[in-house]
């Protein structure tokens, strides 16, 4: 660890890593985009440009050329080969535990954002997640795309990371807090149905890649009674309100997908189809793994 760019006492190697991560940007969206000729049989080429990209973005974009646009059978198994294995089936999920992302009310999903089409603040996955069940990885995939809007903004948490470390290193202290960042219980029709969560923002998992979880949401969220704590929270909230070169902005299409280590996200409003078929649908998968860098050869099509 004493070597890790997220040391915050080892700032040679921070520099380092950070002129490599800055580099490359600003980035246009077809930079990320891998072409999959058969999403029933990814080539083996076309996964390690997936993994490639994702190695040095945190993010990667596809697009099937063909077949069922459609097929959760396709998302499963692209999912796989790319190293996401475990599944998290949370509360709104199908039975698959892909959770289909559509314009809906029942009971289960009450007043969620995700199924309206209001915009979406920006977040990590899973922010609200046990400390053991944490979302390392997610993929979302477009079957049918708004009518109009619904546009994916976009920024690798490591560009995060770097913009509060260089605006003041005690920021990145107070974030990594074990109690940074705390998420009331969700309470649906006076049942728990998930308790209070108190974690870190900013955290090194054993393999040494930095985690975050994260809302820019200003209700149910709780931020440590802390000054440092409080600007950190400020001065994330004021990036998205600013132009940013490390900000990608990317409307999704039938077919197309993302693939990521959970970055930072949001999305915009949108305006639905009247019509059932034309009707918005993206299916999500939240994953305990992280895109595997598995060598070409070692790769199971």
């Amino acid at each position: 660890m004493n070597t890790s760019p997220f040391n915050i006492n080892e700032l040679d190697s921070y520099l380092t890593w950070r002129s490599s991560k800055l580099s490359p940007y600003p980035l246009n969206a077809d930079t990320l985009f891998t072409l999959i000729a058969d999403p029933a049989h990814p080539s083996v080429a076309e996964l390690v440009s997936l993994q490639q990209t994702c190695r040095q973005y945190n993010l990667a974009l596809y697009r099937f050329q063909q077949g069922d646009l459609r097929s959760k059978r396709h998302v499963h198994q692209l999912a796989k080969q790319l190293g996401l294995t475990h599944i998290d089936s949370n509360l709104c999920a199908d039975e698959d535990s892909l959770t289909s992302l559509h314009v809906t009310s029942h009971a289960g999903q009450h007043d969620y954002i995700p199924y309206t089409t209001k915009q979406l603040s920006w977040h990590t996955d899973g922010y609200y997640n046990l400390p053991a069940e944490q979302i390392h990885g997610m993929l979302l995939h477009c079957a049918q795309p708004a009518q109009a809007g619904g546009e994916s903004w976009l920024m690798d948490h490591e560009i995060a990371y770097i913009l509060l470390r260089d605006a003041n290193p005690a920021y990145i202290h107070a974030l990594m807090h074990p109690n940074a960042f705390t998420i009331p219980a969700n309470v649906l029709n006076g049942e728990m149905v998930r308790p209070e969560q108190s974690g870190p923002v900013f955290s090194v998992a054993a393999d040494g890649h930095l985690h975050m979880r994260y809302s820019a949401r200003q209700r149910n969220v709780i931020w440590r009674d802390d000054p440092l704590t409080h600007a950190a929270a400020q001065f994330l909230l004021n990036l998205w309100q600013q132009d940013s070169p490390y900000k990608i902005r990317y409307t999704l299409q039938a077919g197309e997908g993302l693939v990521c280590n959970n970055i930072l996200h949001c999305r915009t409003a949108f305006v639905d189809s009247d019509e059932p078929a034309q009707k918005r649908l993206l299916y999500r998968g939240r994953y305990y793994d992280r895109v595997s860098n598995t060598d070409r050869e070692e790769i199971a099509c």
